[in-house]
């Protein structure tokens, strides 16, 4: 399934909790159903990420590795 986001963030560089507080923060003015992709390399985002989509509802369509970059994509659902 090739998704192509409706935006884009780019955090790497950031550490805990910032990553997660951009992409709540971008999402804030999307539509429900609308992507976003954040790039991350932080190693604790994938565990951060996961626990946020559980918390908040919104669906973790990806998590993509490469390197040491993580590529999430989330899906606003409400």
């Amino acid at each position: 399934m090739i998704v192509t986001p409706d935006q884009k963030i780019d955090c790497i560089g950031l550490f805990c909790p910032m990553p997660v507080l951009k992409v709540r923060e971008a999402l804030k003015p999307m539509a429900a159903g609308q992507t976003l992709e954040m790039l991350s390399d932080d190693p604790a985002s994938e565990a951060d990420m996961k626990s946020w989509a559980a918390r908040t509802g919104h669906e973790l369509l990806a998590i993509e590795r490469d390197g040491a970059v993580f590529r999430f994509l989330v899906r606003k659902t409400k």
